[in-house]
């Protein structure tokens, strides 16, 4: 199996999508800006979501499902809100088709116009803070603490799989609370919850902070978010929370009558993270070779792979693997034996390696012999050979040698790609040259902010939380500043 990827070096964006459909994570389809996510990369996500979703549920959460459709007066209601996903809106006009008179085909029927359009979710907020008005009434309802895995459309020009679709997957949590503290307590604890999966899970090292003001979420007082580092020295948001103050509850007029008998509106959140952490997992690990995946979330964890002579022989193996299968998979570990006779072992390791199998085993008649497996660990590419007794042991201990080895490898390359700059000549150096993330003082106006972006492309990605104050000057104006925020370029 050639897999001929274009290398990082030569072409980042190209290797990332030609990986993205070579290892059979998802592809374009009939719709523009539309993907199909095929059943490899859906496993992925599938194995992503069900941790999500016991680390939301651990904290308290319920999932829910609310309608695909928002009426267009509902996004009305919140004036900021609506002004941030209006030229992103896929809108219902009309709800019946007809075969056009002339027989050219199937046409709009005009008499069909709904009497108000509606809007395909861009997110849920409006639709959800509609309903809640009606299931909150006392301080005995609250905290309502809310989740949704659901599809959102937001109508992008340029897109690319997984980092940015018309149409995308995610969950998005909706919560509302008596009292402000605990309403910003929450958004702060999903930062938290996402920052853990990241890391632990996906192996992918972040960074905490909050949007400046011109970067928040639509209708966010505040929005938390975690930062991560790709490859190629862009940063990519892989999760945001946002703390919405009472905007919402006082648009859809959400109350609730508090201990003492009055009417207070309520306090919300919002948070969500969507199938672009699919885009972050390839690009933040994977080599020239293809995909490399942390053990946690691989698909198949082990494939083994029988090189053999003959029917007979490989029966041989087969009674040998069949008892080794099953021990795995009692320990959790999800195995793949793959005795196809459509390909040779040569095609089978290229494709596992391609599609980022943290480990395989082959066996052929030396090994049998020897009592042996040849054992591959897909980050390192080293190979060495493992008696049959310890086997179940050396493979136990590799998924969590692997999962630390990937973290930290992408760990030290954040390290190595951070770099503090006084001047904006120098920040542009940097930013041209070896990319990264760059701290900089910044005199915390949105001026400032956007000569920035606009003569380098970079953004602020966040100002980090907990940073240590250090009085400076703008690099830009030279006005005061008290502390350093993060800059990059960014997907």
């Amino acid at each position: 199996m050639g897999k001929k990827l274009t290398s990082r070096s030569e072409d980042y964006s190209k290797w990332y999508n030609e990986l993205v459909v070579k290892a059979d994570l998802a592809e374009n389809s009939g719709v523009r800006g539309c993907m199909v996510i095929k059943p490899y990369g859906f496993a992925i996500w599938e194995k992503m979501q069900a941790q999500l979703d016991k680390m939301f549920k651990e904290t308290g959460h319920e999932n829910a499902y609310f309608p695909l459709f928002i009426p267009k007066s509902y996004l009305s209601k919140e004036a900021s809100h609506v002004e941030g996903f209006a030229k992103e809106c896929a809108v219902v006009t009309h709800y019946r088709l007809k075969n056009a008179e002339d027989g050219s085909g199937i046409v709009v029927d005009e008499d069909a116009k709904l009497e108000e359009e509606l809007i395909v979710r861009p997110t849920s907020e409006t639709i959800i803070w509609d309903t809640y008005r009606r299931w909150i009434q006392s301080y005995r309802d609250l905290p309502l603490l809310i989740n949704q895995w659901a599809n959102v459309v937001r109508w992008e020009m340029r897109t690319r799989l997984f980092l940015r679709t018309a149409e995308f997957l995610w969950q998005e949590g909706h919560t509302a609370h008596a009292t402000r503290q605990e309403a910003v307590e929450e958004a702060q604890q999903m930062m938290h919850v996402y920052a853990e999966f990241a890391e632990e899970h996906m192996a992918v090292p972040v960074i905490k902070g909050t949007k400046t003001e011109s970067e928040r979420f639509a209708g966010a007082e505040e929005t938390y978010c975690i930062e991560a580092l790709m490859q190629d020295g862009k940063a990519l948001q892989a999760g945001t929370s946002h703390f919405l103050g009472q905007n919402f509850a006082k648009a859809f007029d959400v109350k609730f009558a508090t201990k003492e008998g009055k009417q207070e509106h309520v306090w919300a959140t919002s948070w969500g993270v969507s199938t672009r952490l699919m885009g972050a997992l390839v690009m933040t690990h994977s080599d020239d070779n293809g995909l490399v995946l942390p053990p946690k979330l691989a698909p198949i964890q082990v494939v083994i792979v029988p090189i053999y002579k003959g029917l007979e022989q490989l029966d041989v193996i087969s009674e040998k693997v069949d008892s080794l299968v099953k021990e795995l998979r009692s320990k959790g570990i999800s195995v793949k034996y793959d005795k196809r006779d459509t390909h040779k072992p040569g095609f089978k390791f290229n494709e596992y390696e391609l599609k980022g199998v943290p480990v395989r085993l082959a066996i052929g008649q030396r090994d049998l012999e020897n009592g042996t497996y040849e054992v591959a660990r897909r980050d390192t590419l080293e190979k060495e050979s493992i008696k049959a007794e310890d086997i179940v042991g050396k493979i136990v201990s590799l998924m969590d040698e692997i999962q630390e080895n990937i973290y930290k490898k992408a760990l030290d390359y954040r390290k190595a790609h951070i770099t503090k700059v006084d001047s904006y000549d120098e920040f542009k150096e940097v930013i041209e040259g070896k990319g990264g993330f760059v701290l900089a003082h910044w005199d915390g106006t949105a001026e400032t902010e956007d000569k920035i972006k606009e003569e380098t492309k970079a953004t602020i990605r966040c100002i980090l939380l907990n940073a240590e104050k250090e009085e400076g000057k703008c690099m830009v104006t030279g006005k005061p500043s008290m502390q350093r925020v993060l800059f990059a370029k960014a997907y």
